[in-house]
């Protein structure tokens, strides 16, 4: 979360809680990966908020590098595959599924780049603005293809599948990523996370849904 660490650790503590619930709510294996979302929201806001601690008190190199790539593994190298898969998981549509599982490989693919470009390549947190700016050296041209596949592989199986109110997750995510980029774009990472992280509460009315509908049949 973008603004202070006591807003990423309340932040962080009331989205985990949304995670427990939401977890605790789902009755179907197939939507057990998209119920955990929530929950590794919760872990990523409050590992910013270690972030924050880190930057603010200084002497705290370990705390620091741990916290940032806890925070980036969730944020660059986890969701480019974790959404498609969850979502290709819980579609009921042969044919949707197979469309879900050509945006599963670009997620992968996403994911390995970004993972190796935190492999090979120095990212330095650093407060700015009142934001938290993670710098980097990637090459500019493969960090913005790699932005583009992200995008894709992120918000368009919410569009694709069948699944009730999933659109209204997607639709969520892509204002936000717009609001982001439009107001925040130094600090996307950090602030787009934040905003996506406000609609957990969309996965947990999508899961509760479609438990509702199961139990009054």
């Amino acid at each position: 979360m973008c603004f202070s660490a006591g807003a990423s650790f309340a932040g962080g503590a009331i989205i985990t809680t949304i995670g427990v619930l939401t977890v605790r709510k789902n009755n179907e294996p197939s939507r057990r990966l998209f119920a955990a979302i929530p929950l590794v929201f919760g872990v990523q806001q409050i590992s910013e908020g270690f972030v924050w601690v880190a930057l603010q008190s200084g002497g705290h190199e370990l705390m620091l590098n741990i916290a940032t790539y806890v925070f980036l593994f969730a944020a660059l190298f986890l969701w480019p595959s974790m959404i498609p898969l969850s979502v290709m998981l819980m579609e009921p549509s042969p044919r949707r599924r197979k469309a879900l599982i050509a945006f599963l490989v670009l997620g992968v693919g996403t994911s390995l780049c970004y993972g190796s470009g935190m492999f090979f390549n120095q990212v330095t947190p650093e407060i700015s603005s009142h934001h938290i700016k993670y710098t980097n050296d990637f090459p500019r041209l493969l960090a913005n293809i790699t932005f583009g596949t992200y995008l894709l592989a992120t918000l368009v199986p919410l569009f694709i599948s069948s699944r009730r109110r999933m659109w209204m997750f997607g639709t969520f995510m892509a204002v936000s990523c717009l609001i982001t980029g439009f107001f925040y774009r130094e600090y996307l990472t950090s602030v787009w996370c934040f905003f996506a992280a406000l609609i957990s509460i969309v996965i947990y009315c999508i899961i509760s849904a479609g438990t509702d509908r199961k139990n009054s049949h």
